[in-house]
This record gives structure tokens, sequence and C-alpha cells, in this order.
């Protein structure tokens, strides 16, 4: 960055010129720039708002400067500080993994309202990523049984971190190509947000998208590919009345719940998004 900051730069002197950059390139620019300079200062957000006359050391600016330029370039917030929140928790995030989205949080809520009752549960997380449905669930249902499994073992490695820094380690997170290590495992539930944008989304060349690993964001079949696969591989790792839950695109409530529907399954309904866009569908594996 050629931005030189005044000589005694106070806190609110450098959330100014954090602003002023980044309004170009960022919905919430001020906000980033609270963020990045409490993460240069190791501090929380009130502290920003409580000494705005602070002069700042010169390593300091100079840091800040720094990850400012980074934000600039579009690198995610969650990336540049390595946590995002989730579920009112915090999460170690890497370019392995995706961001927690305040979307999926649809999921977990949905997830609970319909087994919330129920003090033991066997759970499957696929697509772990970072751990943040399996985590979020077993903060709330220390009974349950969850495994979490992902194909990226430095996404494992993380969402192994995180169970320990959440104190959730009792949940089982490890390696594996969709169902391919559970052998005959089954589940009451089986909760997933798996890749579901299409190869030719003109999206992904845009915002934080760009940063992220592809292969957690892209299926084949305009982005069905893996939820059809789980679908009818979970045929077989489901118990009788067993649920299957999806994250999906907004367009793609409808499709889902046909591919379900055609697969047996009984009872698909879609949940909206907090911006209202179909979101989330589940249904239940049909008794035997």
């Amino acid at each position: 960055m050629s931005v030189i900051p005044p000589k005694n730069a106070t806190i609110d002197n450098l959330i100014a010129i954090g602003q002023e950059q980044l309004t170009s390139c960022s919905d919430s620019a001020k906000l980033d720039a609270q963020i990045l300079l409490a993460f240069v200062l190791e501090k929380e957000l009130s502290y920003l708002l409580t000494w705005p006359e602070k002069l700042l050391a010169d390593e300091d600016k100079q840091q800040y400067l720094a990850l400012l330029g980074r934000r600039i370039s579009g690198e995610p917030i969650a990336y540049i500080i390595g946590v995002k929140e989730f579920w009112s928790l915090p999460f170690l995030v890497s370019p392995a993994t995706l961001i927690p989205r305040p979307d999926t949080e649809v999921l977990v809520e949905s997830v609970l309202e319909q087994f919330n009752g129920l003090e033991t549960l066997h759970c499957l997380d696929l697509g772990t990523g970072t751990g943040a449905i399996a985590l979020s669930l077993a903060s709330e249902q220390p009974n349950w049984h969850i495994d979490a499994i992902d194909f990226s073992l430095d996404a494992v490695r993380l969402a192994q971190q995180n169970a320990q820094n959440l104190q959730l380690s009792h949940v089982n997170i490890f390696q594996s190509d969709w169902f391919s290590a559970l052998n005959d495992r089954k589940y009451d539930l089986i909760v997933s947000n798996p890749p579901y944008i299409d190869k030719l989304d003109e999206n992904l060349s845009q915002g934080d998208v760009r940063f992220e690993p592809e292969s957690a964001l892209v299926a084949d079949e305009e982005g069905l590919g893996d939820i059809k696969h789980i679908a009818q591989r979970a045929l077989k790792h489901l118990t009788p009345q067993g649920a299957l839950f999806f994250e999906h695109g907004f367009e793609q409530g409808q499709a889902v719940r046909d591919i379900l529907i055609a697969l047996g399954y009984q009872g698909a309904q879609t949940v909206r998004d907090f911006n209202g866009h179909e979101r989330i569908t589940w249904a239940k594996l049909k008794s035997a």
C-alpha cells in the first residue's frame, strides 16, 4: 500500500484510513478495518472504542497496513486473521477449508428443531471442513454420537484442532472420501454442506470464493453431482426413519427435493435462509 499514516497516528486515524481504502472492495469497510486493527493489537473490538486517541507503535501501523493490502486484494478477513465465528463459537480457518457462513447456521437450527428432544442420536457430518456443523451440534447436544469426515487431510486436522480448542474432542473426526471409510456404520442423521456450485458459475471468479478451495465448492452435473451421490449412498447408512439434511444453492431446492423423492425418501421439504432463499432441504428414509 502507498498510504502513509500520520506520524502520530491514533486508533481512530488508522480506522479511518482503513475504511477509506476498503470502501471500493468491501461492503463492511469500517468493520473490516476495525477487525484487522484489533487483530494486530491482540485486543477486542471494544478496546478500539475505549481508546480511540491511543497512539500506536510504528511496527503495529506497518503490520496493519500490510493486512489492509491483503484485504484490498480480495483475501477474506477470516483467512487473514485465521478465525471465523460460527454458532457463537470461534473456529480456526485456513485456505484448506471453506469459511463458515451464517446461512449454514440454518442447517444447524433445522436439525435441532427436529431432533432436540432426543438425548442420544448417531450423527454423521459429511465434508466437515472446519468442523463447524458437527461441533456446533455437539455443543448443543453433548450426548449425541457424532462422526465428522472430510476428504482433505488438512481439513481433518483443522477440524480436530477446533474440536480440541472448543473442548468437544468427543466428536470423532477422520479422513474419508464420502462414505468409503465408514464400512457398515448406520446413522439416525446425516448432514452435509457438499460442493454444489456449477463449474461454469461466474460467481467463482468473484468475492471470497476466489480464495477458497475449488474442490469444496464445485460439483459436476450443474452442481448436483455430489448431492446425488450422497443421497444414493446414504440409503445404506441411515437407520429406518433416519434423516438426511443438505445445504445447497439458493436455486436448487426443487432439484434436491426431486432427487430425494426419486430415491424413495419421504417428506422432502426445504427451509429458507436468512435472506429468504431456499437453502436447506431434508427428508427421511422410508421405514423398512
